[in-house]
C-alpha cells in the first residue's frame, strides 16, 4: 500500500513544484541557437538558490549537475555540456528540487529555433499524451490506466513508447513507489488513491522504442539516433479529476511571474 500524503505535505510539493516550474520558464526563455546546455544549467541553479532551495539532482547518486539536458536522441539523464544547441535541435530539460523537506520534480522539451515538422508534431503529442494520462490519475483507477492512455495515443500518432523508464512518487524522496509506466493495460497495476502523490513523464521516441545507456552510465539515448521527446507534471490524484502541482503555465505565458 501507497501511504497517500497530507494536505500539508501537498502544500509543500506544491511548493516545489512551482519553483519547478519557474526554473523551467527561465531556462525555457534563454533556449536559443548558440547557448550551451552549461549556460542553462548555471542559470536554473542559480535561481533555484536564490528562492531557497537545492538543486535535488546535483549530486544525486553522482549526477553532476543541476539539470538533465538531454538533446535530440538523447531521452534524459543527459550531462550539460560546452555542445552548443543549433537551429532545429530540440533540448529536454529536467528539473528537481528539494525545499523544506519535499521535492519537486517536471520536465520539458523546448525546441531550439524552428524545428521541422515532424519533430513539431512529435512535442506536441507527447505533450498532449502527458495531460491524457493525468486525467486517469484519479482514486479507485490503476497505473495501468495512465500507462494504456498514455500508450495508446502515442503509438496511433506513428511513435514508440520507452519502456525503460517511468513515472514515479514523489514525496520527501525524489522517487517513491509506485512507479508510473507509460504503457500499460487498463485496470492493471498499482491502485491509485486519494492523497497520491505521483509524477507522470512520458518518453517517446520519434521512431523505434529501442534504447541504449551511454558509456557514462548515466545517458539514456535512442537505438536509432531519431529525436526523442519528455514532458513531465506532478500531479495529486483526487476523487473525480487530479490536482496539478506542477504547471507549463509559467513556460507557455500563460501566468507571469
Amino acid at each position: 500500500m501507497v501511504k497517500p500524503k497530507t494536505e500539508e505535505e501537498i502544500a509543500l510539493l506544491k511548493e516545489n513544484g512551482i519553483l519547478v516550474s519557474k526554473t523551467l520558464a527561465v531556462v525555457g526563455r534563454a533556449v536559443a541557437p548558440g547557448v550551451t546546455t552549461k549556460q542553462l544549467n548555471r542559470l536554473a541553479e542559480t535561481f533555484i538558490r536564490d528562492n531557497g532551495a537545492i538543486p535535488s539532482f546535483l549530486g544525486y547518486d553522482g549526477f553532476p549537475a543541476a539539470l538533465c539536458m538531454s538533446v535530440n536522441d538523447t531521452v534524459v539523464h543527459g550531462f550539460p555540456s560546452d555542445v552548443v544547441l543549433k537551429e532545429g535541435d530540440i533540448v529536454s530539460v529536467d528539473c528537481g528540487t528539494l525545499y523544506k523537506g519535499y521535492n519537486g520534480d517536471s520536465a520539458y522539451t523546448f525546441p531550439v529555433g524552428e524545428v521541422d515538422a515532424e519533430t513539431a508534431r512529435l512535442l506536441a503529442v507527447t505533450k498532449e499524451s502527458l495531460y491524457k494520462g493525468i486525467a486517469a490519475a484519479v482514486d479507485g483507477g490503476r497505473t495501468g490506466d495512465i500507462g494504456h492512455a498514455v500508450q495508446t495515443y502515442c503509438e496511433a500518432a506513428g511513435f514508440s513508447v520507452v519502456r525503460e523508464l517511468e513515472g514515479h512518487g514523489i514525496g520527501k524522496q525524489m522517487h517513491e513507489v509506485p512507479g508510473v509506466p507509460n504503457f500499460g493495460k487498463q485496470g492493471r497495476g498499482a491502485r491509485l488513491t486519494n492523497g497520491m502523490t505521483i509524477c507522470i513523464e512520458p518518453m517517446i521516441n520519434a521512431g523505434t522504442r529501442g534504447v541504449y545507456l551511454a558509456n557514462n552510465g548515466w545517458e539514456v539515448r535512442t537505438a536509432d539516433r531519431r529525436k526523442s521527446a519528455h514532458y513531465e507534471l506532478t500531479v495529486v490524484v483526487r476523487k473525480g479529476a487530479p490536482e496539478l502541482l506542477s504547471t507549463f503555465d509559467y513556460i507557455e505565458g500563460k501566468v507571469e511571474f
